[in-house]
């Protein structure tokens, strides 16, 4: 798997790092960025990807 964000997108609020903290990290500009490969579980991901608020999170298998 991999994810990815879209930086344009995000608006920094940190769920996917609170819900897949292997998969996501803040970086400096306070937006997500992803860790590839994740770490997280498929389920973790989907969870990430389903509650951001501005759906700047894909998933490739």
């Amino acid at each position: 798997m991999k994810t990815k964000v879209d930086k344009e997108k995000c608006i920094g609020c940190a769920t996917c790092t609170i819900l897949a903290p292997a998969s996501f990290k803040m970086d400096e500009d306070g937006k997500a960025v992803e860790i590839n490969p994740p770490g997280d579980s498929k389920e973790a991901l989907n969870d990430a990807h389903d509650n951001c608020p501005v759906q700047c999170i894909s998933i490739e298998e």
